[in-house]
């Protein structure tokens, strides 16, 4: 029984460090859109160079280049918020690529 919880301690402080990050990259997001001027906040960017965000109001077509464009790559900067989301059509399209070539 220790073992067991000794695991769920560990996924809690893990789950605990990565909502941490998120949260302290938002904050930098936020705090950088408002140091630039009001007509040179476009609420998207991203932080580091690297972390991408988007706060402006979610759209269906955000939506679909988030999680359904079959063009893109598998991880897409989120519709609304810090860090990337899955793009399911780019998922697709790779397993279908590694069925067929498995043939």
């Amino acid at each position: 029984m220790d073992n067991n919880n000794e695991g769920k301690k560990s996924r809690s402080t893990i789950q605990n460090l990565w909502r941490c990050a998120l949260l302290m990259v938002g904050v930098v997001a936020v705090v950088q859109e408002l140091r630039k001027p009001d007509d040179q906040r476009t609420w998207q960017g991203k932080v580091a160079g690297f972390v991408p965000y988007d706060f402006r109001k979610p759209t269906v077509e955000r939506a679909k280049e988030t999680y359904w464009n079959p063009t893109g790559s598998i991880m897409s900067p989120r519709m609304w918020g810090v860090g990337w989301s899955p793009n399911f059509a780019a998922m697709k399209r790779k397993v279908s690529t590694l069925a067929s070539s498995s043939e």
